[in-house]
């Protein structure tokens, strides 16, 4: 069997442009598709999956560690986010070749399953760009987690801290902890609340007086209280918080994920299936934690087939805990593929078809070719440069 063509679609869904990329073989009828998606640098993600791809034309697709091998090595420049995403979407679709191949769901390869269904969260607003990063006030976040919660969900995040200068006062705290203190009045106890920080505390002081507001609320993690770059920073938040610090979405491969569980600088993990690597190298990172005592939380903001790629893995990995997962961030999110990872009751079902059990409908995906992501810029009140 030898690989005969990879080749991308893109999708564009408002916040992202979708990147599906599909691997194909001289075996009649047997593909695989994988996901690169990588807001705001798309056409560098889809350069990329051009240039990597020669490495692996002509390649036998099932072996999916030499191929990776080759990807990531062969190259004297090791690959950056875009490379590393370009070869996660690539990655993934060798794993759903492989799995259609042995008739077998991906799961089954990568150890077969350790648990029964799959448990995710969602946002407010289902991810709809407008209620997940424009809302601010306590009574909109309230009545959007309660559309969550009535949905069936048992977990949601949500973003609550503003723009933080490295240092300032409480106004900016108090006025996040409203919005926390809302959606748990609105949903109760018995719904799971994460808070995401986006890093935009650039120093572990600040980020530290928001864990301290927050306490009161019972979240199941906070999520990037400070840049990824300065890892001994979020070490300073996880060594004295009362809550679970998670964090690892901007990081790449295992390699950089080990100063991380060296100086066990979080409580969860989060890395990216679309960007870390791809399934394997998922894998490997999480196992490395398992053997800290940290958990895996994957992040996945991403389009459907990163979800049916995040499924599988969360299917085999024993300390896998909860798997993010948007539903609408557009209103047509599911008329582009044919999947069977629908959520019932906060739950996704174990997938049973061959590969990751999920199909493009490239005629539907057409109507929705490449256009520039919206664009987000944001300062300070002084002009300074913000974080997003």
């Amino acid at each position: 069997m030898k690989i005969t063509s990879v080749s991308t679609r893109v999708v564009h869904a408002r916040m992202r442009n979708w990147i599906f990329v599909k691997v194909e073989t001289d075996q009649d009828g047997l593909y695989g598709w994988g996901e690169a998606t990588l807001e705001w640098k798309t056409k560098g993600v889809v350069g990329a999956v051009e240039d990597i791809s020669r490495l692996i034309i002509g390649e036998d697709p099932r072996r999916i560690e030499h191929l990776c091998q080759i990807m990531f090595r062969q190259h004297f420049w090791r690959p950056g986010i875009e490379g590393m995403t370009a070869i996660s979407g690539i990655e993934q679709a060798l794993w759903d070749i492989k799995g259609k191949w042995l008739n077998v769901p991906v799961y089954e390869l990568l150890g077969g399953r350790v648990r029964d269904r799959i448990r995710v969260y969602n946002h407010l607003g289902g991810g709809e760009m407008e209620q997940m990063y424009e809302t601010t006030e306590p009574q909109a976040f309230a009545e959007r987690a309660l559309a969550v919660k009535e949905r069936g969900y048992t977990a949601l995040k949500f973003m609550a801290v503003p723009r933080t200068e490295p240092i300032e006062g409480m106004r900016s705290v108090r006025y996040a902890e409203s919005l926390v203190r809302a959606v748990r009045d609105a949903v109760g106890d018995g719904v799971d609340l994460m808070v995401d920080l986006h890093a935009r505390c650039s120093s572990p002081a600040m980020a530290l007086r928001y864990c301290r507001a927050f306490e009161p609320y019972g979240l199941l993690f906070f999520e990037e209280p400070c840049p990824t770059e300065d890892i001994e920073a979020t070490a300073q938040v996880t060594r004295v918080s009362n809550i679970p610090i998670a964090t690892g979405e901007r990081l790449i491969g295992r390699h950089q994920f080990r100063e991380i569980f060296e100086r066990r600088a979080c409580h969860i993990i989060q890395p990216d299936l679309s960007h870390c690597g791809g399934l394997w190298e998922g894998r490997k990172i999480a196992a490395i934690a398992e053997s800290h005592s940290i958990a895996v939380a994957p992040h996945n903001p991403n389009g459907p087939i990163a979800t049916a790629a995040a499924v599988h893995f969360a299917a085999a990995t024993p300390n896998w805990i909860i798997q993010e997962a948007i539903s609408n961030d557009v209103p047509w999110r599911y008329d582009v593929v044919e999947s069977e990872h629908a959520v019932r009751d906060g739950y996704i079902a174990i997938p049973l078809r061959p590969g990751l059990g999920i199909d493009v409908n490239e005629r539907e995906a057409a109507r929705y070719p490449w256009q520039p992501e919206l664009v987000q810029r944001y300062f300070h009140p002084d002009g300074s440069v913000a974080d997003w």
